[in-house]
C-alpha cells in the first residue's frame, strides 16, 4: 500500500498532467519499492491530487496570491508501508517523484520549491479491508524480487 498526494495551487497541474502523472509516479514509487517494474503493484497505490487557492499557500513567509503568476509550490507526500527503506532507497524514490514532476510540467529540472516528505507507516499502524495490513503478507505475492524480500523481511526482523 502506497498512498501519494500531490498538493498544489489550483490551476497547477490540469487533467493530462495529472493523468500522466498517476502512473509515472505511482511507478517512481513502485520500482524501488518491489525491486522491479511490477504493473500488478500499482493497484496497491493511490495518487491523490490536493489543489489550494493562492491565497491558502505561502512560500518565503508570503502568499502565492502576493507573489505573482509564476509563483510555483508543491509538496508531495509519499506514505509507505514499512519495509526496506534504507537511505539509497527512499534517495531513489525523491529522485524519482521529482524528475516524474518535471516531466509532467515540461520543464528540465524540478523547481527547488518542491518538496517530498517520505513517510514509513510503522508495521502494524496501515489498515484497509477491514483489518490491519502487513507488508509480510504482500512478500509472497510475486511483484516483490527475491532480493527485496530478503531485504524487507531482514528490515522487520522477520
Amino acid at each position: 500500500m502506497t498512498i501519494i498526494t500531490v498538493t498544489t495551487p489550483a490551476g497547477r497541474l490540469g487533467p493530462e498532467r495529472r493523468r500522466t502523472l498517476a502512473e509515472t509516479l505511482t511507478d517512481a514509487v513502485l520500482v524501488p519499492e518491489v525491486g522491479q517494474f511490477a504493473p500488478l503493484a500499482r493497484s496497491g497505490f493511490q495518487v491523490h491530487f490536493v489543489e489550494r487557492r493562492a491565497d491558502m499557500m505561502a512560500i518565503g513567509g508570503r502568499l502565492l496570491s502576493d507573489l505573482g503568476p509564476d509563483a510555483d509550490v508543491m509538496v508531495i507526500d509519499v506514505a509507505v508501508m514499512d519495509g526496506d527503506w534504507r537511505q539509497e532507497v527512499r534517495a531513489a524514490v525523491i529522485e524519482r517523484v521529482l524528475a516524474a514532476l518535471a516531466d509532467a510540467c515540461g520543464l528540465a529540472q524540478p523547481s527547488p520549491a518542491w518538496w517530498v516528505n517520505l513517510r514509513v507507516i510503522d508495521e502494524g499502524s496501515w489498515g484497509s479491508s477491514g483489518g490491519v495490513l502487513s507488508v509480510l503478507s504482500l512478500l509472497d505475492s510475486g511483484v516483490f524480487t527475491e532480493e527485496k524480500v530478503k531485504a524487507v523481511r531482514a528490515a522487520l526482523g522477520a
